[in-house]
């Protein structure tokens, strides 16, 4: 690598060179010979050139840095830091406007048509699945059925979360019915989860006021039964937390997702609630009806345990979207948090084959700043905006064909990240070493 020496007079930076010495050595006149004329001349601009170099500051410069100092010049806390002293919880040096003005306009657009195309195949696969899986009634094929069919489900999810987010279409109408019809057909009450995860993005970051899977503050964690902490911590119960948390809401939180009269909800959201509750019981009536014609057994091998599989996924994703990092990541309350320091601790995933299967939901940072972005922008976005983002955005472990390395992650995570300070504005999870095995606790 070239380096250049250069005075610091002459690169911009707005420093003022030494003066020279006063005392300066005077030259000797020229001798009276040509050769000896030429080298004496050459050898007095060398030592010219030597004290201005002693005289003014000095810094390298180099092909791929050619505007900033050395660590030599600068001072200590102006050096950038390396990889392992970034600051996560540092307050960003861009802004949202930054961000949105580096993501393509198109990836705004909003294409209703392309949007009901993913719901078109979802729902034949849905059907397809389920009817070669009642032909074929081999307990070899119905392991199979649940996995596929559970992550339909989910997938299905995905696409009614847009509806939730107004990404699907322009046309509210077009989104409300949409999503009551994907949700109320997977037991979701799409309004009251609609609005609930409208507050999650709102809050994203937030102990207090985030509304899904925030930490727990030390006092309310201590205060919880045995029980209650091994629902919360111990796989795989917390993979099944879901249909419990539209009922009844997070530890610390009162509420349920079908009463329109739960501090959920404003005065003004009672008629939705009502609406996504009636539809919701209207799916339950129609499993119950298809129980009486079918059998118990059969409707619990086609819808029962697929069912669970969604459960499993949405929690699964949803947790690994905000915790399970190699390296803690903060929360914050109190004047430290804002919505765009709130969304930079989230984390995209890869999940391999199924990134397509349930529409990029992996691609989680952008879709947290900007919900409006339609999920088949989502990736193009993220590359657009990872200039901006810098250090904020966080890579994905890559996927093979199947997610197993987040297995992993989520372990690791449910054993260390248990509570967090009581007091404090900015926040890292600490440990219960009765949860994590005699662990010690984390600072």
């Amino acid at each position: 690598m070239a380096r250049l020496l250069l005075p610091q007079c002459c690169c911009g930076g707005g420093l003022t060179p030494l003066p020279l010495p006063r005392r300066a050595t005077a030259l000797p006149p020229p001798p009276a010979t040509g050769a000896s004329r030429r080298a004496l001349s050459l050898a007095s601009r060398r030592a010219l050139s030597l004290r201005v170099a002693v005289a003014a500051p000095t810094r390298l410069v180099t092909a791929e840095d050619d505007g900033s100092q050395s660590q030599a010049a600068a001072p200590a806390q102006d050096a950038a830091p390396s990889e392992s002293e970034f600051d996560p919880a540092a307050p960003p040096p861009f802004g949202l406007a930054e961000i949105r003005a580096a993501i393509p306009k198109h990836c705004w657009a909003k294409d209703p048509w392309r949007s009901m195309g993913y719901v078109v195949r979802d729902v034949v696969v849905v059907l397809a699945l389920a009817a070669a899986a009642a032909r074929l009634d081999s307990w070899l094929a119905w392991p199979v059925y649940w996995a596929a069919q559970g992550t339909m489900f989910w997938a299905l999810f995905v696409l009614g979360h847009d509806c939730g987010h107004g990404s699907f279409s322009n046309n509210v109408k077009l989104n409300s019915v949409v999503g009551h019809i994907l949700h109320s057909s997977i037991l979701v009450p799409y309004n009251g989860w609609r609005i609930s995860h409208r507050t999650h993005h709102q809050n994203h970051g937030h102990v207090e006021n985030d509304e899904s899977w925030h930490p727990l503050p030390e006092k309310l964690y201590r205060s919880l039964d045995s029980s209650t902490r091994k629902l919360r911590f111990a796989l795989p119960f917390p993979m099944l937390a879901y249909p419990f948390y539209l009922w009844s809401r997070s530890p610390g939180k009162s509420g349920s997702h079908f009463d329109p009269s739960s501090d959920l909800f404003q005065p003004n959201e009672k008629k939705d609630i009502l609406t996504s509750t009636a539809c919701w019981l209207a799916m339950a009536g129609l499993l119950a009806g298809l129980t009486v014609v079918m059998g118990p057994l059969q409707v619990l091998k086609l819808y029962g345990v697929p069912y669970w599989i969604f459960v499993m996924w949405l929690d699964f994703v949803t947790y690994l979207h905000h915790h399970g990092h190699n390296d803690k990541l903060p929360w914050y309350r109190g004047k430290a948090w804002s919505y765009l320091r709130g969304g930079l601790t989230t984390l995209d995933r890869d999940y391999g084959w199924l990134n397509n299967i349930h529409h990029d939901i992996g691609t989680h940072v952008i879709h947290h700043l900007f919900p409006q972005i339609p999920h088949y922008h989502l990736v193009e976005a993220t590359e657009a905006a990872k200039p901006v983002l810098g250090k904020y955005y966080r890579e994905p472990d890559k996927s093979g064909p199947f997610p197993f390395h987040l297995f992993g992650a989520l372990a690791q995570s449910m054993k260390r990240d248990h509570y967090v300070s009581d007091t404090g504005d900015i926040l890292y999870y600490q440990t219960d070493p009765k949860i994590a095995g005699g662990a010690q606790t984390s600072d």
